[in-house]
């Protein structure tokens, strides 16, 4: 009896390396016949938790798309997200039948962070472009496994890094890439805010009867049913999650490492940990990393216990003319003064003998200020219909799987970093963690089962 189909666990033939050129090249023709006949697409969305209903609000907004399936674990849920479609899109209990079926040409993928890959993976092997948000990956390994699939089935995936898409970002890059505020050498960002003491925390019980709980685990190890580890609160877990650094964080250095044009950093040194959050969970309350790349490093700061003045709050750039600070809202420039740096030098009981000595020249600004206003909605906007041309053209999307993939591997190592208490150094090229052989086993983990065969059957 040949081994179960990697989607479907029916017994059918087994894909293979070799019959996949073959099922993609009849994919695409087939694909193009239709594009030919109906220039309309059909999405499926997987998840209607908070991003997967901006989602489907988003994709319901382009004029060439059918809103034709939703799924999700939770039955309220699963009709809430029928409902917002327009109460005609099929409803799927199981992800697997949405990938099944034939009527789709693309996924959206909106689920906890811990099926991102297996259901992108499973997803471009049924013949499906698909829209994944970020963070990519719960760990580093599936993020190239997946950029393998992608590719050996010609699938467009786009990742849910939407500021790439947003006009005031693109308009910023290249005002950075042409020197606007001089030679960059330092990025910061952050996310502060206070959410103590927490969500509570209840004792373990039986999931709810319209909640199936153990195909939301699905690849994860198997746990007790606790509410603050279910709906929402599974960003709170390394088991679903890398925290902040990979949800958050992935944002805003996406944005660094687009601007920059670098892979990866060298290394990675971050501190922290769960301080003073007092309901479940072991991902950070509080961290702090520092990324080293050629020529630059990037900072990125987390605080869930204490919002301070949000002065960390936001993307910014420092150059030797000035800096830029970036958000969803929009940037703005922010000249330094041009002087003798002699002028720099404070001066408290009159100038010593042999040292610097003022001079007596009027400050100017290295550059003119700029302030530019973006939207939010924007960006999630153009990042459908760029998704949506795509699928059409079959060109790469501008937030391409590499790229998704690249962004959250720097997102990891900051973890590895915190949870083995050193420094990691990072090879981005062949992407290897050089010299600790510790922190290099948490590059990749096991599925649960039946999950880990059906991985076998997409990467072997």
């Amino acid at each position: 009896m040949e081994p179960d189909n990697p989607i479907s666990g029916s017994a059918v033939p087994k894909i293979t390396r070799r019959s996949a050129v073959s099922l993609t090249a009849i994919a695409a023709a087939s694909y193009s016949r239709l594009l030919g006949a109906n220039d309309r697409v059909q999405v499926g969305f997987i998840g209607f938790g908070l991003i997967g209903g901006q989602h489907v609000h988003d994709f319901k907004n382009q004029k060439d798309v059918d809103m034709a399936a939703m799924c999700d674990a939770y039955q309220p849920r699963l009709e809430q997200g029928v409902a917002a479609c327009g109460g005609k899109a099929k409803a799927y209990a199981d992800f697997r039948k949405l990938i099944e079926d034939k009527d789709l040409q693309a996924v959206v993928v909106s689920s906890p962070d811990h099926w991102h890959a297996l259901m992108t993976m499973m997803a471009c092997a049924a013949g499906k472009d698909v829209y994944v948000e970020k963070p990519l990956t719960v760990f580093q390994k599936e993020g190239r496994w997946m950029i393998d699939v992608a590719r050996r089935y010609n699938r467009v995936v786009q990742v849910g890094t939407q500021q790439r898409s947003g006009l005031h970002y693109q308009k910023a890059k290249q005002l950075l890439e042409a020197g606007y505020i001089g030679e960059i050498m330092s990025v910061r960002a952050a996310s502060f805010r206070n959410i103590m003491p927490g969500f509570g925390s209840p004792p373990d019980s039986t999931a709810p009867s319209d909640f199936d709980y153990d195909m939301w685990l699905g690849p994860a190890p198997k746990r007790p049913y606790n509410k603050m580890r279910g709906i929402y609160h599974f960003r709170w877990f390394w088991d679903y999650s890398g925290g902040q650094m990979t949800n958050l964080g992935a944002h805003d250095l996406d944005i660094a490492q687009w601007v920059m044009k670098v892979k990866g950093p060298q290394a990675v040194s971050s501190s922290g940990g769960r301080m003073v959050l007092k309901s479940p969970g072991d991902t950070p309350d509080t961290q702090d990393a520092v990324f080293e790349y050629p020529g630059f490093t990037a900072v990125y700061s987390i605080r869930e216990a204490s919002a301070g003045r949000r002065a960390g709050v936001g993307l910014e750039f420092f150059g030797t003319k000035g800096s830029l600070v970036i958000g969803r809202s929009g940037f703005e420039v922010v000249p330094d003064m041009k002087s003798s740096p002699a002028n720099a030098i404070p001066v408290f009981q009159g100038q010593p003998a042999g040292g610097p000595e003022h001079v007596d020249v009027k400050p100017e600004p290295w550059m003119e200020a700029i302030k530019e206003q973006g939207s939010s909605a924007q960006q999630f906007d153009l990042h459908a219909r760029n998704f949506l041309d795509c699928v059409k053209t079959r060109e790469r999307p501008i937030s391409d799987i590499e790229g998704g993939h690249q962004v959250t591997t720097t997102c990891h190592l900051a973890n590895i970093s915190l949870r083995t208490g050193r420094k990691i150094h990072w090879d981005p090229e062949k992407e290897e963690i050089l010299g600790d052989a510790e922190a290099s086993s948490m590059l990749v983990r096991s599925y649960r089962k039946p999950w880990d065969d059906v991985l076998k059957g997409l990467i072997s």
